[in-house]
């Protein structure tokens, strides 16, 4: 695609040190931005990372038309760059789009520009194990108009954040019963923004009582469980695999819990994809069959939880003498940076040389 690329005059990561790096605290050198005016996307460019000139009066900021992806780059042995999956992320993103009312992103705009930006700025993946280049398109609504409906102008950018591991020790996980994520017929399947701002409050109160993040339940009876925080969940119970089923609409279609759970039932596991309450895990837990949990995202990867609380039941687990979180996650890294066989076609390459180095167009 011809992408307008205009470069930054020096690169700031001359001024940064990508080793032990917090997530999502520092931005590469370039950014992609496009629009949608008048049915049809245009001025799509990749141009120096730059804050945006905004009325306050943009419906986005009103009325949370907004979604987003996460996904994930990385470098094998001989400093090639690949992208971990990012057609599934943009298959999401539209459905996220759909039922947001916001246009699809084309797949020439969302790849092709992506594949653009990381061969501009590949030098800002770093080279160390459970660090990657995080890659977060988003779009807002931009109508400058205060009024409840489907804009009729929209923003569609990619951003690029060297990142280090997201949850740095296993967490501890309270069973939140009063509050909800989503709910049957909701937007809870969307990756839209609103989930997440939604979601803090609740969090915050688990952190009060010293918890990391809460395990969210259904919105009826409190007894069936979603998701940990924002990422999916995977409970390890006896020789099976249990995850929450997608049926509802309540969950995200996790890609990393999709390739998660392929990668479980490589190990030899059944997967079960199903209703799961909160008195199966207690009685699993007490009858010593509940092995491990585990949550999966693009962020996070797989975060071991040690503790999960519900009302004044504990259950605890040693996480240094699992396997199966640990094998998944290795199997995970060693397959994003090259050390293992990708056979199920999750890396996407970047070809950088394919790149111009400077391209500069009026705008249209």
């Amino acid at each position: 695609m011809d992408i307008t690329i205009s470069k930054a005059g020096q690169s700031k990561l001359r001024d940064l040190n990508l080793d032990n790096i917090p997530f999502g605290k520092y931005f590469s050198d370039h950014m992609l931005e496009a629009d949608y005016e008048n049915g049809e996307w245009k001025n799509v460019e990749i141009k120096p990372y730059q804050p945006l000139l905004l009325s306050p009066s943009i419906a986005a900021l009103h009325y949370g038309q907004a979604i987003f992806e996460g996904i994930k780059a990385y470098k094998d042995a001989e400093g090639n760059p690949f992208i971990f999956r990012p057609q599934d992320n943009f298959r999401r993103f539209n459905v996220s789009a759909e039922r947001m009312q916001m246009p699809s992103v084309p797949e020439e705009i969302f790849m092709e520009g992506m594949k653009q930006l990381i061969a501009l700025d590949a030098n800002w993946i770093p080279n160390k194990e459970d660090h990657s280049l995080y890659i977060r398109p988003f779009m807002f609504s931009s109508d400058e108009l205060i009024g409840v409906r489907p804009s009729e102008t929209y923003k569609f950018m990619i951003l690029l954040s060297p990142t280090g591991p997201y949850y740095n020790a296993p967490m501890r996980i309270y069973v939140e019963e009063q509050y909800v994520r989503a709910v049957p017929g909701g937007v809870g399947y969307a990756k839209a923004a609103g989930n997440y701002g939604a979601s803090m409050y609740a969090t915050a109160e688990a952190k009060k009582k010293g918890y990391d993040q809460v395990l969210w339940t259904d919105a009826f009876e409190h007894k069936y469980v979603q998701e940990i925080g924002t990422m999916n969940v995977i409970f390890i119970i006896g020789d099976k695999a249990v995850t929450p089923d997608l049926g509802a609409g309540t969950i995200l279609a996790g890609v990393t819990r999709d390739s998660a759970l392929t990668l479980l039932e490589e190990a030899g596991f059944t997967v079960e994809q199903r209703a799961i309450s909160i008195d199966e895990l207690i009685d699993a837990y007490k009858a010593g069959h509940l092995f491990e949990v585990f949550g999966t995202g693009t962020a996070a990867t797989i975060s071991y939880i040690k503790e999960l609380r519900y009302k004044d039941f504990v259950m605890t687990f040693n996480v240094d003498e699992w396997r199966t979180a640990p094998t998944i996650k290795k199997w995970l890294t060693d397959i994003r940076e090259g050390r293992r066989e990708d056979k199920y076609g999750w890396m996407t390459p970047v070809p950088v040389e394919a790149v111009p180095q400077k391209k500069q167009k009026a705008r249209k």
